[in-house]
């Protein structure tokens, strides 16, 4: 099944990220997790790997892992950070021997202690550059960013819309967004892109705050804001179960209406738990359009 042909009927196809867990416990429970995401018939998992591709076999470990506990496709992050094009074509032909179907195309972050991307030599320096060279020699569908609040090194939200466009223009088959926790944000982005010939479906990303300490780590990192009414609601108590609740509410309210203006998906970052997409997805399912 092509990547695109999940957003190609009425039904908002939902889908999750996971990670690679760093211990045999952490397998187990990300296992576990997975089977009862499974419930709500996510269309495919991604899965991440670590900073400079510190974690890229343990990717297709848990992305083979899941493709045998639920038998639906998976998708593999893949950067340009630390590898030159011979080693991403490597990477690329072990991801479709061990059966990965899709590839989620970033530029990746800067290593950390530097503060500005630097390819090295006979690397990638753009994110289209990675999209060209996948959609040249292999049959991945492919997967995109798009920043709905403009990506934290662009210098203007124009700036960062004609680099999107480069991504698309170069073979992308749908664009998954940062997350974000004003829809209004998704809204403006969507009609931005809309208004440039981006016409591949924009996927929203939602990751939902359950620990306001931790949630606002993330969005710093990716320049997301957390609105004020959120922030007040999760501060005014300190207890982890209020908090839960309030940042599954927030989450859930922000799916409904994105379902009701006819998303054509949802991409949950879990962090490897089902708690909360649980608690936010159940019964939801029914409702959307057959």
């Amino acid at each position: 099944m092509s990547l695109a042909s999940h957003f190609a009927t009425s039904r908002c196809a939902i889908s999750f990220e996971l990670f690679p867990p760093k211990t045999e416990v952490g397998l187990k429970a990300l296992c576990d997790n997975v089977t009862r995401l499974k419930q709500f018939q996510p269309a495919f998992f991604t899965c991440t790997y670590g900073a400079g591709g510190s974690t890229q076999g343990a990717t297709l470990d848990v992305l083979q892992k899941v493709r045998e506990l639920t038998g639906l496709p998976v998708a593999s992050h893949l950067t340009c950070v630390n590898s030159t094009v011979g080693e991403l074509e490597a990477y690329l032909n072990q991801a479709k021997e061990r059966g990965t179907d899709y590839i989620v195309a970033l530029r990746g972050d800067p290593p950390q202690g530097t503060t500005e991307f630097q390819a090295v030599e006979g690397g990638l320096r753009y994110a289209n550059e990675l999209v060209e060279l996948i959609r040249k020699q292999f049959d991945f569908g492919i997967a995109v960013a798009g920043y709905p609040e403009v990506h934290q090194e662009a210098p203007d939200a124009q700036t960062d819309l004609d680099n999107l466009k480069r991504k698309v223009d170069s073979g992308a088959d749908i664009i998954i967004t940062q997350l974000f926790y004003d829809n209004a944000d998704y809204y403006r982005f969507r009609d931005n892109c809309e208004s440039v010939g981006i016409t591949i479906p924009i996927v929203p990303g939602l990751l939902p705050v359950t620990n306001f300490k931790q949630a606002t780590r993330i969005a710093s990192m990716c320049k997301a804001a957390i609105p004020s009414e959120l922030a007040s609601a999760m501060t005014a108590t300190d207890d982890p179960a209020d908090q839960f609740q309030i940042g599954v509410e927030h989450a859930r309210a922000q799916t409904l209406d994105l379902m009701a203006q006819q998303v054509p998906g949802i991409h949950y970052y879990v962090l490897n738990k089902s708690d909360a997409a649980a608690a936010l997805l159940d019964g939801m399912q029914t409702a959307q359009p057959a």
